[in-house]
């Protein structure tokens, strides 16, 4: 008797559903409006699991039986532990469906999907007969990370460039890009580092990229720290070797001033170079050999001459790095009169009174 039962209710609700289909074609605007239903959502597609911090998509299917109306918009609404990432979904239309796609990034150990509320607009652009698909609560699964975790959780995470230059006596700074895929790379954080920060990031939750620099301890000979790549499900390290350059300020990340006890080395060895020439001129008295004397002479007068003094505006901001939207350590509150140690495109290196390095952008040279 159950059995017959459903197999009439199955019957029932197509006739119902073609019964509706077939009026469709017949009622005006008017009367189509007064239908009690006209929009239907399921979802398609939804995470078993998601872990905190990461980037995952919910996919709904809507299918109308209403013609004049212009567009589907959404309302989402009493959702915990995740952030939307776009406020309009991807959408993706067949013959008879429209499948919208929402990304979210989960922010806590426990999480519910939205309400979402699908309202069609009509040519006037007003809202009508809105349908409401229940969000449902999510297994979001906490990471038992080790001290070096970088906060990060994404697809891939690579390191693209890298360089490292002395800090002080007893630090190295070094800076890095890298990019990252399904990734909230902003959350990129340290563990065990002097001093840290964000220099500049491109965010996006398919592609993004972040220039970041550590300030290190210089027994570091291996700068390392771990993200949890979801591809392969497990933590995996990054490692960047540290070399430290001591090349001219021809890069950003070159930020150590003249090495005065170099310098003197090669003043000295060029002073004997010319000695030397000299007393061999005398010998042979061949003037060519003047250019052996010329050439270290005019080193050393380049070397000994004292650095060109500039002129720093009031107010400007001094800078970690050459780097737009950089780390700015110190903002000078009256004009200054420093000392340039040399440039690179857009910006100048200056020595502070304190000894501090430091970069300005050239826009805030005084101009006289």
């Amino acid at each position: 008797m159950r059995g017959l039962l459903f197999v009439w209710l199955l019957f029932s609700a197509a006739l119902i559903a073609n019964e509706t289909a077939s009026v469709e074609n017949e009622l005006s605007k008017e009367e189509l409006l007064k239908l009690p239903k006209v929009i239907y959502l399921n979802y398609e597609e939804t995470p078993s699991r998601v872990l905190k911090g990461e980037i995952f998509k919910v996919t709904i299917k809507a299918l109308t039986t209403a013609k004049y109306f212009t567009d589907i918009v959404y309302d989402l609404n009493n959702s915990y532990g995740l952030k939307l990432l776009s406020d309009f979904p991807s959408r993706d239309i067949d013959p008879k469906y429209y499948y919208e796609t929402f990304y979210f990034l989960t922010t806590s150990d426990s999480a519910r999907l939205p309400d979402f509320t699908a309202r069609l607009l009509d040519y006037n652009n007003n809202q009508y007969r809105t349908t409401t698909l229940e969000g449902k609560k999510l297994n979001v699964v906490a990471l038992n990370p080790k001290k070096d975790f970088s906060n990060i959780v994404a697809d891939s995470f690579n390191i693209v460039d890298y360089k490292t230059t002395s800090y002080d006596s007893t630090h190295n700074i070094v800076v890095f890009v890298a990019e990252a895929q399904n990734c909230d790379i902003a959350s990129f954080e340290l563990k065990n580092v002097h001093k840290q920060g964000m220099e500049s990031v491109s965010e996006s939750y398919f592609d993004s990229k972040i220039t970041y620099y550590a300030v290190i301890d210089k027994k570091i000979e291996n700068f390392s720290f771990s993200y949890f790549n979801l591809k392969k499900n497990r933590f995996l390290l990054v490692n960047i070797p540290i070399h430290v350059d001591d090349d001219s300020v021809t890069t950003q990340s070159d930020l150590e001033p003249k090495n005065q006890s170099r310098e003197q080395l090669k003043m000295q060895i060029a002073g004997a170079i010319a000695t030397i020439s000299f007393f061999i001129i005398l010998l042979r008295r061949k003037y060519i050999y003047l250019i052996f004397i010329l050439i270290p002479i005019g080193y050393i007068i380049y070397i000994w001459a004292p650095s060109k003094e500039i002129c720093i505006k009031q107010n400007s901001n001094i800078h970690l790095l050459p780097v737009a939207n950089g780390t700015i350590f110190e903002t000078t509150p009256t004009k200054y009169h420093l000392q340039k140690e040399g440039s690179t495109k857009g910006w100048t290196k200056i020595q502070l009174q304190n000894k501090k390095v430091g970069w300005v952008k050239n826009e805030d040279i005084c101009s006289n």
